[in-house]
């Protein structure tokens, strides 16, 4: 009885021990399945992204703005004596140089003012040389007693009237010498003739009692001045001495050199842009005033921007962001400050580091602290592709 109990008991626990490993076999792989599945599910949850390295930007900016071509000097000639235009000796696009004779005027009325003044001027001279002898004749007749002390001062007090009409004579005969000579119009500098008002037989009007009327219009165009509105943000660096660059759409391909010579060192309150003159040198006289030119500046820098591609950038309520990744594997989104836009790129000014790896097309759910999983860039391997293809 006892060996069948025993037998008996031996049998339950090798079919115990056969159960047991039965159901161990069916359980641990279920295991080992949802813990595979559990740590699959953890590493998908886990985004995968690239990183580039952003671009230095260029330490200058350029930047093109209009500007208004004017001649160095501009000026009206206008006439200074009335009469009648006798001859006028150069056009409309004549060169002349300063002194040049550019028109006669006739001016009878002058003419005969200052016969007449010449005349007055001789006969004060006359007075004044007899004046002068009698003074003298009664001074010395004054020593001998012969003649009054009150004659003497008379006589000296009438010379020195005499000589005071011979000045006034001798002033009147040069103005009217001087405006004599305003009926010949000269050229006050070198330039070219942009505008003749006037021809043979014109009545000519000074000015006097009525408005006067320009007869030429004068140029000097060896040197020019470009004006250029310069944005407030740029103001700081247009100093004089800035090299720039000149381009006009009727010399394609052509580029001018000019220098900021002088600025108006202040804000226009209207256009928030500060008035800066260029000059030009124009020996051949090929840029002509009045021209619409642009006006490329080479900017330097005050920060050293970054290049960025425009899918970098995140657009959220708590500003512009870029997405960056940690040396801890997490991401860190910064706050940035954009400068010029490209197109495909923009320009960092602020908020970034060159040795930061921002992540190119970053999540939209992408949180700072956030562990991601980084790839090769797409800069990378372009660059591998470019090798294996060598």
């Amino acid at each position: 009885m006892r060996r069948e109990s025993g037998r008996g008991v031996l049998i339950a626990i090798v079919a115990l021990a056969i159960v047991a490993a039965v159901v161990i076999a069916g359980i641990v792989p279920r295991f080992k399945a949802r813990a595979a599945l559990k740590t699959e599910t953890r590493e998908l949850a886990i985004p995968t992204v690239a990183v580039i390295h952003p671009k230095s930007g260029d330490p200058r900016t350029e930047i093109v703005l209009p500007g208004n071509m004017e001649a160095f000097a501009d000026s009206p000639i206008y006439a200074r004596a009335n009469g009648y235009l006798k001859a006028w000796y150069h056009d409309i696009g004549s060169r002349v140089k300063k002194g040049d004779l550019l028109a006669v005027i006739e001016s009878p009325e002058v003419d005969q003012q200052l016969d007449q003044a010449r005349a007055d001027l001789n006969t004060a001279k006359a007075n004044y040389a007899l004046a002068q002898t009698t003074a003298e004749r009664y001074q010395n007749l004054l020593k001998s007693g012969s003649v009054a002390k009150q004659d003497v001062d008379n006589a000296v007090g009438d010379f020195e009237a005499k000589k005071a009409t011979v000045a006034s004579a001798e002033a009147n005969v040069k103005r009217l010498e001087q405006l004599q000579s305003f009926e010949k119009v000269y050229a006050p500098f070198d330039g070219v003739i942009t505008a003749r008002n006037t021809d043979v037989g014109h009545l000519i009007n000074s000015g006097a009692g009525s408005p006067a009327t320009e007869l030429f219009h004068i140029s000097s165009i060896r040197k020019l001045r470009v004006y250029v509105n310069v944005p407030q943000q740029y103001s700081a660096s247009a100093r004089p001495g800035l090299p720039a660059t000149i381009t006009l759409p009727e010399f394609p391909g052509r580029h001018f050199p000019g220098t900021l010579v002088r600025t108006s060192e202040s804000i226009d309150a209207a256009s928030r842009t500060l008035l800066v003159e260029v000059d030009v040198d124009n020996p051949t006289g090929e840029l002509l005033p009045g021209a619409y030119a642009e006006v490329h500046f080479q900017i330097p820098n005050a920060t050293r921007a970054l290049i960025l591609p425009v899918s970098a950038l995140i657009f959220r309520a708590q500003g512009l962001q870029v997405a960056t990744v940690a040396e801890n594997g997490r991401a860190v989104l910064k706050n940035v400050t954009l400068g010029r836009d490209f197109g495909n790129e923009v320009e960092v000014i602020a908020g970034l580091d060159p040795a930061d790896k921002v992540i190119i097309d970053p999540p939209d759910s992408l949180v700072s602290g956030e562990l991601v999983r980084v790839v090769s860039s797409r800069e990378e391997s372009g660059q591998s592709a470019s090798g294996d293809g060598q």
